[in-house]
C-alpha cells in the first residue's frame, strides 16, 4: 500500500471469473522462448522495470511490461477481467489483493510457492493477503514500511544526540518539541509533520504504533474496528499535543497526501514517519537517522505495504508466468537488483547481504518485513482510503476536532466494513 492511493471503487462486484482449475498443480517445465505480458501501477513502477529488464536480460523467455497509472490501475483491471483479457501477469497493492482474490482473478499457485525452498522466508504479510481458504495465489513483488526518520543535523543544533532517535511515541513527540522549541522560531522548521487529511497516510503512519503497542486496529475478519479505544486513541492524543502545541508544520490539518514526503528532504522536519523507500531518494548530504515505529511506551512495528504480484486465472502461459514470479523472489533477483538499489526484500532471510551490509539503516528496515502488518479488510479502500469515507472523518476529529463523536464515527467504519 502506498498511502496516496486513491480507492474509490467497490471492486469487480459483478464479476464471475473464476479461476482456472489447473492452478494447483506443480509448475511444469516453462515454455522456451514464450512472451508473457505484465501489469503494473506507476507507483512501483521503479521497481517492476528493473526486474523485467534483468530477468529479460538473461532468459530466453521474455517479459512485456505494461505501466498503468496508479489512479487509473484498478478500473483498467476491472474491465480487462470482465472482458477476460487480463494479462498473463498482474501486480497489485497488497491491500486489494483479497478483493481480486476473492473475485477467481488470480491462478492458485499453492504447489507452485510450496515448491520454493525459501517459501517460509517469503514477506508473511503480504503471504498472509494473498492466501484464501488455506491456498495461495501471489507472491511479495515489491515493498513499502513506514519508519521514523530523524534528522541528525537539526538534533545537534536543538541539542539533542543526534545519534539517539526515539524508541517510544512519546519519545517521538519529546523530541520533535525540542526540535520545535530550539529551532522553530523563524518558522522555517518544524518538530515534525503528518498528513492530516489524507486516510491512508493515518493507517500507514499511525496504525503501527497501535501494532508495536501489542494491540490490533480491526478484528481479524476486518469487519469490527478498534480505532475507538486505547491505544488508538492514545496515539491519536499524542499527535493531538503536537499539533495543539505547533510543532507539526503549519499544513499539516489540510495535507492530503501527494507533498506529505517532501518536507523533510529539504530539512524542515526534525521528526517524522515515512515510506521506507524515501530513503534512497533522499539528499546524499543528509544524515538520517532510522527507526521502527514504537507505541506510546516502546515496542516496534511497521506497515507492510507495497504490491503483490501474480498469475492471472485466465493466463495461456502459467509454466512461463511462473518461471518469471519465481525468478523475481530468487537470491539473484533479491540481491543483485533489489538489495542493489536498496529496494525493501521480498525474503526475509536475505534483510542482511552484501548491498544492505553497507548500511546499517536499510538492515533494519529489512528487520522490519517480518515485525509489521498488512491489515485484512475486503472492503478497506472505501473505509479507510477513499477520502468521503468514515476513517478520515473519524481520524481528523480525533487530531483537530471534538474526541468525543469517535465511538458514533466508529461505528460508521463498522458498517461500511460490513456492507
Amino acid at each position: 500500500m502506498h498511502p496516496r492511493t486513491p480507492v474509490a471503487v467497490a471492486l469487480l462486484g459483478a464479476l464471475t471469473l473464476t479461476a482456472c482449475g489447473g492452478g494447483g498443480t506443480a509448475a511444469g517445465p516453462a515454455a522456451s522462448g514464450a512472451t508473457i505480458t505484465m501489469w503494473t501501477r506507476a507507483a512501483t513502477q521503479a521497481q517492476s522495470e528493473r526486474l523485467v529488464a534483468a530477468y529479460n536480460k538473461g532468459h530466453r523467455n521474455q517479459v512485456k511490461l505494461t505501466v498503468i497509472p496508479t489512479d487509473n490501475y484498478q478500473p483498467r483491471i476491472a474491465a480487462a477481467a470482465g472482458a477476460k483479457q487480463l494479462p498473463d501477469v498482474f501486480a497489485a497493492d497488497v491491500i486489494f489483493v483479497p478483493n481480486y482474490t476473492s473475485q477467481g482473478l488470480f491462478l492458485d499457485i499453492t504447489d507452485r510457492v510450496d515448491a520454493l525452498p525459501y517459501k517460509d522466508s517469503l514477506a508473511p504479510s503480504h503471504m498472509k493477503l494473498g492466501t484464501m481458504e488455506g491456498r495461495r495465489y501471489t507472491i511479495p513483488h515489491t515493498l513499502d514500511l513506514s519508519v521514523w526518520f530523524w534528522n541528525k543535523d537539526l538534533y545537534e543544533k536543538a541539542g539533542l544526540d543526534p545519534e539517539k532517535g526515539p524508541s517510544t511515541l512519546k519519545e517521538f513527540a519529546r523530541q520533535a518539541t525540542t526540535v520545535d522549541e530550539k529551532l522553530g522560531k523563524d518558522g522555517k522548521v518544524s518538530g515534525t509533520f503528518f498528513g492530516g487529511n489524507c486516510g491512508g497516510c493515518y493507517v500507514f503512519t499511525f496504525w503501527p504504533s497501535v501494532w508495536a503497542a501489542g494491540a490490533q486496529v480491526m478484528n481479524a475478519e476486518g469487519t469490527t474496528s478498534l480505532n475507538d479505544r486505547p491505544p488508538m486513541t492514545d496515539v491519536f492524543k499524542i499527535y493531538r499535543d503536537l499539533y495543539d502545541k505547533g510543532v507539526t508544520g503549519g499544513t499539516t490539518k489540510e495535507e492530503q497526501g501527494p507533498t506529505w514526503t517532501g518536507f523533510f528532504p529539504k530539512g524542515q522536519i526534525g521528526v517524522m514517519p515515512m515510506p521506507s523507500t524515501t530513503l534512497g531518494l533522499m539528499p546524499k548530504d543528509m544524515k538520517i537517522g532510522v527507526a521502527p515505529i514504537a507505541g506510546p511506551d516502546g515496542g516496534e512495528s511497521t506497515f507492510v505495504g507495497g504490491d503483490s504480484v501474480g498469475i492471472s486465472a485466465t493466463s495461456k502461459q502459467p509454466d512461463a508466468a511462473w518461471d518469471f514470479l519465481s525468478w523475481t523472489v530468487s537470491d539473484e533477483a533479491q540481491v543483485e537488483v533489489m538489495a542493489k538499489n536498496k529496494d525493501v526484500l521480498a525474503r526475509t532471510d536475505l534483510s542482511s547481504n552484501k548491498y544492505s551490509s553497507e548500511d546499517p539503516r536499510v538492515v533494519l528496515i529489512n528487520s522490519l518485513v517480518g515485525k509489521g502488518q498488512t491489515p485484512y479488510a475486503a472492503r478497506f479502500g472505501q473505509t479507510f482510503n477513499d477520502p468521503q469515507g468514515p476513517w478520515l472523518r473519524l481520524a481528523r476529529e480525533a487530531v483537530f476536532g471534538d474526541a468525543a463523536k469517535v465511538p458514533q464515527l466508529n461505528a460508521e467504519i463498522d458498517k461500511s466494513l460490513q456492507q
